[in-house]
């Protein structure tokens, strides 16, 4: 008899987007606890790049003999349950696979995880909407907490890359937490931004009382930080060294199902921006890679198995 297989984005031998390879791999059934899903969107996310360029091979933390696979976040329809898993089949839902060292990820026809990493998604919010939900939702929660609630009235904050598909979600929740948001970005972000309820600027000054920084700027950002102010970077370990009694803090990526959830519920209900800059199909993974590195994208593409 035949086994069935699945197709899934991979990369043997890292060198950026022209590394990626769609392979077909066995069809696998979900164990105790565990819900196969049939995969209908999957964000291209940064790391994912880091990934096909090897940058997580260089330091250790992808040790696959033969290939890794790509993607973090997906959405998609319950099509298995293994014993004790709580989600039905037929369940629209949205997850996030954390981790860098395994075999295949969400670039793909499907995927196993266990039933406590995925979420209902709600019936008024499309899967392809669905997809940028949990990774860069759960960033920006991440980033929103670590800063807290605004610590005066007044207090500034500025988001870098307000435009993107963390910063967006960022310049909304802090706002929640009584923030004054302004978003830094290009020109033609302008509209985009103060739609967000954030001011606009597309150049800063020095003397932010905390500064979030989806753009990476890292020192530069730093420096945009008054004397005993925050920073909150997005890459743990690769941010700016502190200074001047800046507290600086970075997110860690984690699978939280309530967190998940409640920004779900957010963006059914119009409160968060979806995040979809265009959709492509699976075998045009390489040029959403290309086009991402590219940078000035307003959200995620996502791919469509």
């Amino acid at each position: 008899m035949q086994t069935a297989t699945f197709r899934t984005a991979v990369v043997r031998v890292p060198n950026g987007p022209d590394s990626i390879e769609i392979i077909d791999v066995p069809v696998a059934e979900p164990g105790p606890g565990q819900v196969r899903v049939a995969i209908a969107a999957a964000t291209v996310n940064p790391t994912d790049l880091g990934v096909a360029a090897g940058f997580f091979h260089a330091i250790g933390m992808v040790r696959q003999p033969e290939h890794t696979g790509l993607g973090w976040e997906f959405a998609g329809v319950v099509d298995a349950a293994g014993p004790g898993a709580d989600v039905a089949v037929g369940t629209r839902v949205a997850g996030l696979v954390v981790g860098f060292d395994r075999d295949y990820g969400t670039y793909a026809e499907q995927i196993v995880v266990a039933a406590a990493d995925v979420v209902p998604v709600p019936d008024d919010l499309d899967l392809v909407a669905a997809t940028t939900v949990p990774l860069n939702g759960s960033a920006a929660a991440h980033a929103v907490d670590l800063l807290g609630d605004a610590p005066a009235e007044a207090a500034r904050l500025l988001v870098t890359g307000a435009a993107g598909a963390v910063g967006a979600n960022v310049a909304v929740l802090a706002r929640a937490r009584g923030w004054q948001v302004t978003g830094l970005a290009r020109d033609g972000d302008e509209e985009f931004v103060r739609g967000l309820g954030a001011d606009f600027t597309t150049h800063a000054e020095p003397g932010w009382d905390a500064v979030v920084d989806p753009a990476q700027l890292n020192d530069k950002a730093l420096g945009l930080v008054r004397d005993g102010g925050a920073y909150v970077g997005l890459r743990p370990g690769l941010g700016p060294a502190a200074e001047r009694g800046i507290s600086v803090a970075s997110v860690v990526t984690t699978s939280d199902r309530a967190r998940i959830a409640d920004l779900l519920a957010r963006a059914a209900a119009g409160d968060l921006p979806a995040r979809v800059h265009a959709v492509v199909a699976l075998d045009q993974a390489a040029d959403a890679h290309r086009a991402t590195a590219r940078g000035g994208l307003r959200g995620r593409y996502v791919i469509c198995p």
